[in-house]
């Protein structure tokens, strides 16, 4: 704890030294990154296994706070990727690291070039979506009620992991702090594996918020009649969960090609963010045992979930009974 109160003090009284603030940058937009990856896959898994709850997860990403938040993530998405790109390039090229200030003003730069027409697009779809006077949307109230279970699921999962972390301790009677040990073979490994992630993430990234962000846009997952992007499959009955299913049933050569896409990105993605988080969070808990093995803990155990419920929808199929669930929970959600 008093790390992270000395990184968050000294950053906001640093003068002058752009390294700094791309390194709290980087930090910052990738917990957001992770925490839209943990409710992205999850509300995803709904449209297999709930398709009333993932109809009632659309509507409330089709709403003002979400709208923004949306925005948000796309900045935060295009900014830690092109960062993410400079830190390999030094990585590999230390000698080149006596350009790092100048590369850090490129990359913002560059952020805010790439982030423009991009927003620009995205406002397109926006404006298209709130102009309809016949729309209706879930309330703040609603909204924030929604994201409950979420914030009580991640509570869980930290308790679990100090559990977890305090019956090892007794157990091995451990005093150390737990974790990789600097310089060994897993970690290395990891080392590796985070920079061969990152670049491999970017396309994949990229390709899949052009296609939801920009191209179509979130508010068209809803629209009837509307061909579903990247295939020619119309979404007949306008839910989202219908959305899901012709674009991952959707056949290229014989190959269901979005359901291996969206397989890849979330491997590499929740492989990538839980272990990003777990250095932020063992950076500051280097005090503390029963902390530093419980964040390590916690982050096997979000990866872990992701990853298991993530892929079991991706294998699974969603049928007719799925979308007429999905149909009669949108004539309902906004019923007086």
């Amino acid at each position: 704890m008093t790390a992270l109160v000395t990184t968050i003090t000294e950053t906001l009284r640093y003068r002058g030294a752009i390294g700094q603030w791309s390194w709290v940058l980087h930090r910052v937009t990738g917990l957001g990154v992770v925490l839209f990856l943990t409710l992205h896959v999850i509300d995803t898994s709904w449209a297999v296994f709930y398709p009333d709850l993932y109809v009632k997860a659309i509507a409330v990403y089709q709403t003002p706070l979400f709208t923004i938040g949306e925005f948000v993530l796309v900045a935060c998405v295009i900014y830690h990727a092109f960062n993410g790109i400079r830190i390999i390039v030094f990585d590999y090229r230390p000698g080149w690291w006596k350009y790092q200030a100048r590369a850090a003003l490129l990359v913002l730069g560059l952020s805010i070039m790439v982030s423009i027409p991009v927003f620009v697009a995205m406002f397109g779809h926006v404006l298209a979506f709130y102009n309809d006077p016949m729309r209706q949307m879930l309330g703040l109230v609603e909204v924030i009620e929604s994201q409950l279970p979420f914030a009580a699921g991640i509570g869980a999962a930290v308790i679990a992991a100090i559990i977890a972390s305090a019956a090892f301790g007794a157990v091995t009677g451990e005093k150390t702090a737990a974790g990789i040990k600097r310089g060994s073979r897993i970690e290395k490994f990891w080392w590796s594996f985070m920079r061969v992630s990152g670049i491999l993430i970017v396309p994949l990234v990229f390709g899949h918020l052009a296609m939801m962000h920009v191209i179509q846009g979130v508010f068209a997952i809803t629209e009837v009649g509307h061909t579903v992007v990247g295939t020619t499959t119309p979404n007949v009955s306008g839910t989202a969960v219908e959305f899901v299913a012709n674009r991952w049933n959707f056949l290229f050569a014989g190959v269901a090609v979005w359901r291996l896409y969206d397989f890849a990105l979330l491997a590499m993605v929740v492989a990538h963010g839980f272990n990003g988080l777990r250095y932020v969070l063992t950076d500051y808990t280097m005090s503390s045992p029963l902390l530093r093995r419980a964040a390590v803990y916690l982050c096997v155990i979000g990866a872990s979930v992701l990853l298991v419920l993530g892929g079991l929808a991706l294998v699974n199929t969603i049928d007719s009974t799925a979308i007429q669930i999905a149909s009669e929970a949108a004539e309902q959600l906004f019923a007086q």
